[in-house]
């Protein structure tokens, strides 16, 4: 298990003040971050740009060393046994990065290996399963150069995968891919938890993906945790929060209309109407749950052919949070 308390990492940068004149501006880039990985499931580190979450993973994956705070991974220390660490744990990171252009997909995993100071044979069997694992034996003799984004990015998965490591981060691994590919990607990521027994972290700015995937989610704004649990926990915290109803009615006659506007500036709330097929679509946002007046003031003067309570998703909780948080610090 990875259990990590009170990460903490800043940095410092330089902020130009005037004309050849600057200062010094220290950046909290991680404060005090708490978070567990058990094998075999999948967590989510979400935030928006800038929350903290790349250079949680560069700690969690040796690549940084926090500034305060602790982590053991199966026992061992973060910092003290980072080097036992570093077989233990890999990166798979979005985009075309983390590959060798040049070479083909073998010798780049190869060269990874070696790394490792995996055994020649125990090497060449692992190179070859994960392979046929990420589905390029056909091409594995050509150039990287020559592939997809796709086709890259399996072979940064099998990257990922050549030290056989028990704890696996991800940073948006399907950023920029077509959707059958990154179905797939997901697929393989399943796949790697439930089937393998890995613990992966996972960050990405696909809220479906982290719906899909996720055993659990963590959010972080700025480097500082906000709210953790299930997606659907965390999904359910906007539901007091923002209340969304998509209505279609046969007809909106003039005085319902009047009627309709005038309720919804009393509650404060927003919406958006539109004539649709014959009928009349209006989307309903509010803080308030005004489900019951809605349907008693339309159904009065018109027919409800649907009133549909929209679920609420992780990407509004995130946001939610996240402009909550944002409102506390400037007013604190």
């Amino acid at each position: 298990m990875l259990i990590a308390k009170g990460l903490k990492k800043n940095y410092t940068s330089k902020v130009k003040t005037g004309f050849l004149k600057s200062t010094t501006k220290k950046v909290e880039a991680v404060r005090g971050l708490d978070l567990t990985i058990e094998p075999g499931s999948i967590v989510g580190l979400l935030g928006l740009n800038g929350a903290g979450k790349t250079t949680t993973i560069k700690m969690l994956s040796t690549l940084l060393e926090p500034d305060e705070g602790s982590c053991a991974i199966d026992g061992l220390d973060l910092v003290k046994d980072a080097f036992q660490i570093k077989h233990m744990v890999n990166m798979i990171a979005g985009g075309e990065r983390m590959v060798y252009w040049r070479l083909t997909a073998r010798e780049n995993l190869e060269y990874f290996g070696r790394l490792y100071s995996i055994p020649k044979e125990e090497l060449k069997s692992r190179i070859e399963s994960l392979i046929r694992f990420v589905g390029l034996q056909e091409r594995s003799e050509e150039a990287v150069e020559k592939y997809s984004k796709g086709m890259k990015q399996r072979l940064q998965i099998a990257r990922g995968l050549i030290n056989d490591p028990k704890y696996l981060f991800m940073d948006e691994p399907t950023l920029g891919l077509d959707a059958p590919i990154a179905r797939d990607l997901r697929r393989f990521t399943k796949s790697l938890a439930k089937e393998q027994g890995k613990g992966i972290l996972l960050t990405s700015h696909y809220i479906s993906e982290i719906e899909e995937l996720c055993d659990y989610v963590y959010i972080i704004d700025r480097g500082l945790k906000i709210m953790e649990g299930t997606p659907k926990e965390i999904a359910s915290i906007v539901a007091n929060c923002t209340n969304k109803y998509k209505i279609k009615l046969n007809v909106l006659p003039d005085k319902l209309r009047g009627q309709f506007e005038t309720f919804m500036s009393t509650v404060q709330s927003e919406f958006q109407l539109e004539e649709v097929d014959g009928g009349i679509e209006i989307d309903v946002s509010s803080h308030k749950d005004i489900q019951s007046e809605l349907i008693s003031m339309l159904s009065q003067q018109s027919k409800i052919i649907s009133f549909t309570a929209m679920e609420p998703k992780l990407e509004d909780a995130i946001i939610t949070l996240s402009e909550v948080k944002n409102y506390e610090q400037v007013h604190a």
